[in-house]
């Protein structure tokens, strides 16, 4: 009998957290702020959270580790060399995390997605089972190697080249890997492939494991983009101590209100389909529907503490907008408003919407088929 590992899927930021047990104790990985997700599955599956542990210090979210930990009694291991200011329990290389008598985690020391970076494989009654890879070795690719500077990057590759093949010298073939980032986040040096993976299946398509160290530094350094700008900040809150999450609902306002926070200038943003917006929306408001990314689009272009508003059909959009948010460290919502464009306008002049096109219209349009303008959608 195997131990069982569950995940926690944060799809908006890409990431995955996870919890494994043997039934009765376990150990969580990676986990995001809103802890709430992991304290109601150990509730559903009857476990004791005793350990949380993290791979590394992340860039792209604010850690939960610190509170779960404070809210269950567990042990809260972190990269020793990190030499983080809060109570901890340091761990390097070698180190064993005793979970239960059947389940142990093993650390290993992966740097290149981070200087300090940390693997855990898991062991239950001595058995390998898989490793816990963070941002090193993702389904496919790896981590990228930029987020601590640019002048560290080529370095961290290599280091990342070399962290990956320790992971296949050292791990058997049928060894489950399970990545913390990679699943459309930014953190990863190239989009990964898959959603679920194999020490094995690494050796056959991974990068990492079929070029040499100078290609993949070359390759790896070729690949990298643009990052979110709060990325900048995640790394040092995470070092810091993260606060206790509030997920308390923003105050709703009156459309007077709303009004007077749009032509201050303020961001205001709609939470709705992009498409809703088109049909109808107040003038000023910028759409970053929750059907995408939203919380990483916004988290890039607003500035640190400016005010915000956020409007939803619902109340329940609005707390879901923020849950996302408090992941990425934007913990202050001036305010919120919740109905219908129309419902929310102080002045009927105040709503407007955005003329739209089908791709055969368009088609037509380049074409010269039909006048100038965008046809509406039939």
């Amino acid at each position: 009998m195997s131990a069982d590992v569950h995940v926690i899927a944060t799809s908006s930021l890409g990431d995955h957290s996870y919890l494994a047990t043997d039934g009765q104790s376990a150990v969580v990985v990676d986990p995001q702020r809103d802890v709430d997700r992991v304290l109601s599955l150990a509730g559903r599956t009857g476990v004791r959270v005793t350990h949380v542990v993290e791979t590394h210090l992340h860039n792209d979210y604010v850690s939960g580790g610190l509170e779960l930990a404070r809210l269950t009694g567990a042990h809260y291991g972190v990269a020793a060399a990190d030499q983080a200011p809060f109570p901890h329990l340091p761990l390097s290389d070698g180190d064993v995390v005793e979970v239960s008598p059947v389940l142990r985690l093993r650390a290993l020391a992966t740097p290149g997605h981070t200087f300090h970076h940390l693997s855990y494989v898991l062991e239950h009654r001595e058995a390998v089972e898989g490793v816990f890879t963070g941002g090193s070795l993702l389904f496919g690719t790896t981590g990228r190697t930029d987020l601590l500077g640019a002048e560290h990057a080529a370095t961290l590759a290599r280091e990342q080249h070399a962290s990956v093949r320790r992971l296949s010298a050292l791990l058997p073939g049928g060894a489950a890997i399970w990545p913390t980032h990679g699943f459309g986040s930014f953190c990863s040096a190239a989009q990964a492939s898959g959603d679920s993976s194999t020490i094995e299946r690494e050796r056959q398509v991974n990068p990492a494991l079929r070029l040499a160290a100078d290609a993949f530094v070359t390759q790896t350094l070729a690949g990298l983009d643009a990052y979110p700008a709060y990325y900048a900040h995640m790394g040092v809150l995470n070092l810091r101590g993260p606060a206790p999450v509030d997920l308390r609902p923003p105050a709703l306002i009156s459309p007077e209100e709303l009004r007077a926070r749009l032509r201050a200038g303020e961001w205001v943003v709609d939470l709705r389909h992009r498409t809703a917006y088109a049909e109808a929306h107040l003038a000023g408001t910028i759409s970053l529907g929750l059907d995408g990314p939203m919380a990483t689009w916004l988290g890039w272009l607003i500035g640190r503490g400016a005010p915000l508003t956020l409007v939803g059909r619902t109340p329940e959009e609005v707390a879901q907008a923020r849950r996302e948010l408090v992941r990425i460290g934007v913990d202050h919502v001036s305010a919120a408003a919740a109905g219908t464009p129309r419902a929310l306008a102080a002045d009927p002049a105040q709503v407007r919407s955005l003329p739209t096109a089908t791709f055969a219209g368009l088609a037509a349009a380049l074409a010269g088929d039909v006048p100038a303008g965008l046809p509406a959608p039939a």
